[in-house]
């Protein structure tokens, strides 16, 4: 913050005026975002610096100016400063006596500023001028940011009131709305009344000291609540939209998860597969490289013979030789024979093994797509929960659309009695005015018998003061000697007329402390009853004054009349507007149901699209399942050919001579 102090400074030195020390003191060590300079009296030039430093400061969320005495020309510095700025947050200028000048700085201010939220304007004078309060009540209106407002003890009359109803038609955020202690009356908290039907966000409207019936205050209660109760029932629609739309993410990653297990499975399982068959291709390769190997060895041993019965032709004493030759060659092909069925067995137990593997992966992908149609049908279920939520929300529609046709006939009484009982008061206002003017005329003839008879006593004690004073010059005159003591004689016969006379006590006592001059105090009592003359002719003007406020008063009551007819008008005027507002009500009711028809059908089509997901699946899993069967298929044929080439090699092996 000793930034802002720096900057403070130097704007005042350039502007030319000295910093105030005050507001130096409280920029020294502010609160972290908060600037309160309450009851400091800010000058123009201090006003103009603050509000140069406010149009693009961004560390204050708080500004207190209450009781600051600002002037109309600083208030609109201040307030100009303000309209730039992005980082305010709260804002208080009680008692600053704002007036028209500062209502229409007030509305600029609503009107530009897109971060204030919460406005305090308690003890100022914004409703004293009608044009400059229209001023503020259109920057209300246009204000998209404004939550909090306090207007107490601001004049605001019934016409400001008028106005502000209009503002809050078209405001859609303030939240909370202090008007106590203003003149509002009737006229105003009907206005306001009428503004509910389409204000959806003011929550609390305080109209204590307005001089506002009951039943005005109960509709304002009444408007009050239902917002709170629309706003709470839209929190609660949107929250159980968002776990709605949260399930069925969680839903769409659950089964796109298990698509994806479900495919690493078929790729491993296709991937084994492939390395079992490059192995068996390699075993049969194998095999036919033996097979070659043993059919070589069988053409050399044809050789062997061909060469051995050319040598028993040459020579008898080799075929013993041959002869065991050829049972050694016989012994080694009934070796090799039984190596090769050894072998065989052993090819047929590895193919039974796979084949008993391969079954065993059958079963567990026929296991995992059980454990699939298990939660499908899970997720069907939870589907058949949120259709019955939805019935259930529905009923719960109808039951509030058939609470607010209750309310609106009860609506409807309530005005009923509303007026006989407004009759009722019309005719005991007029037998109470009667009486007032009975009363007042009694006691006028009352008052006028007693100012007369005070008169009277007043001219009564000038006389007997003016005796009084003759027989004191006469005394002065004879006896010079014996002026003390009629000095003290006079004195307490002053006295006397101070018990009687309240109002001429300090007369008389200046009469008493002139003991040395007799004539002053002759002139004092002169000028006694001078005054007296002076109060008889003010009291015969203050009942002149009693005269014309009867007149005023008669007048009064005619005016009121009149103004009865023009509420009877007003009430019959708001009485159609209130069957206008039911009928809004009926239709946001209807727009509710379709809003309900339509997510419905959403949730229909999403029920649709999970079904062809999981259709899309079966068939993914029964073309794997063929798959499976084509490679099973594929392996049993080629375990047969296997089998009938080492048959045919068997079979085809020449038998050994005899």
């Amino acid at each position: 913050m000793e930034a802002l102090r720096r900057a403070y400074s130097r704007l005042c030195q350039q502007s030319g005026a000295e910093p105030q020390e005050a507001v130096l003191q409280r920029l020294l060590r502010p609160p972290r975002g908060r600037l309160d300079l309450a009851t400091q009296s800010l000058t123009v030039d201090s006003c103009r610096a603050l509000g140069k430093l406010l149009r693009a400061e961004a560390q204050l969320t708080e500004l207190v100016l209450s009781d600051c005495m600002l002037s109309e020309e600083g208030a609109a510095l201040l307030l100009r400063g303000l309209c730039a700025n992005t980082a305010v947050r709260l804002l208080d200028l009680k008692g600053n006596n704002l007036r028209a000048s500062g209502a229409e700085a007030l509305g600029r201010l609503l009107r530009q500023n897109k971060s204030i939220q919460s406005l305090t304007l308690e003890w100022n004078s914004l409703g004293a001028w009608e044009d400059a309060f229209a001023a503020f009540c259109g920057g209300l209106a246009a204000n998209e940011a404004l939550r909090q407002l306090d207007l107490r003890n601001n004049q605001i009359s019934h016409q400001g009131a008028e106005q502000l109803a209009l503002a809050l038609k078209g405001n859609t955020t303030l939240q909370q709305l202090d008007l106590r202690w203003n003149n509002i009356g009737l006229l105003g908290g009907r206005a306001l009344v009428s503004c509910f039907p389409s204000n959806r966000s003011l929550r609390r409207l305080d109209l204590a000291g307005n001089n506002v019936p009951g039943d005005v205050l109960r509709a304002v209660e009444q408007g009050a609540g239902h917002n709170q109760d629309r706003q709470a029932t839209l929190r609660e629609s949107q929250a159980r939209t968002q776990v709605l739309s949260q399930e069925v993410r969680h839903l769409r990653e659950e089964k796109s998860r298990q698509f994806l297990d479900l495919m690493e499975t078929i790729d491993k399982q296709r991937d084994e597969m492939a390395q079992s068959s490059r192995a068996s291709a390699v075993r049969v390769g194998q095999l036919q490289e033996a097979l070659s190997e043993r059919h070589s060895i069988i053409n050399a041993l044809k050789a062997k013979l061909q060469m051995t019965e050319a040598a028993l032709a040459l020579s008898e004493h080799k075929a013993q030789e041959l002869g065991e030759r050829l049972a050694a060659s016989e012994q080694g092909q009934l070796s090799q024979a039984q190596r090769l069925e050894t072998e065989r067995r052993l090819e047929r137990q590895e193919a039974a093994e796979r084949e008993s593997k391969l079954l065993r992966d059958l079963s567990a992908a026929n296991e995992k797509n059980l454990l699939l149609r298990d939660q499908v049908d899970e997720a069907e279920r939870k589907v058949g929960s949120l259709q019955e939520q939805l019935f259930q929300a529905r009923q719960q529609l109808t039951t509030t659309a058939a609470e607010l046709k209750l309310r609106a006939i009860q609506a409807e009484e309530r005005l009923d009695a509303e007026r006989e009982r407004s009759k009722q008061n019309l005719q005991d206002v007029e037998s109470l005015r009667l009486k007032e003017v009975e009363h007042m005329t009694r006691h006028l003839e009352e008052s006028e018998r007693a100012m007369q008879e005070r008169v009277q006593r007043l001219e009564a004690t000038r006389l007997a003061l003016e005796e009084e004073l003759s027989r004191v010059k006469a005394a002065a005159l004879t006896e010079r000697g014996q002026a003390e003591e009629e000095l003290i004689k006079a004195r307490q016969q002053a006295r006397l007329d101070e018990q009687r006379l309240a109002h001429l006590e300090e007369k008389l006592r200046l009469l008493g402390q002139a003991r040395d001059e007799a004539q002053g105090a002759c002139l004092q009592q002169r000028q006694t009853v001078a005054e007296a003359q002076a109060r008889a002719g003010q009291l015969g003007l203050q009942v002149e004054g009693l005269r014309r406020r009867l007149e005023e008063l008669q007048q009064e009551l005619s005016d009121k009349e009149q103004e009865k007819v023009a509420e009877v008008a007003r009430a019959r005027a708001e009485l159609r507007a209130e069957r206008t507002a039911q009928q809004a009500l009926r239709e946001q009711v209807e727009a509710l149901e379709r809003q309900l028809r339509g997510l419905a059908s959403d949730h229909r089509e999403a029920l649709l699209d999970r079904e062809s997901e999981n259709a899309s699946l079966r068939e993914k899993l029964r073309l794997r399942e063929a798959e499976i069967a084509r490679i099973r298929v594929d392996e049993a044929q080629r375990a047969s050919f296997l089998q009938k080439a080492v048959l045919a090699y068997v079979q085809g092996a020449p038998s050994p001579p005899q």
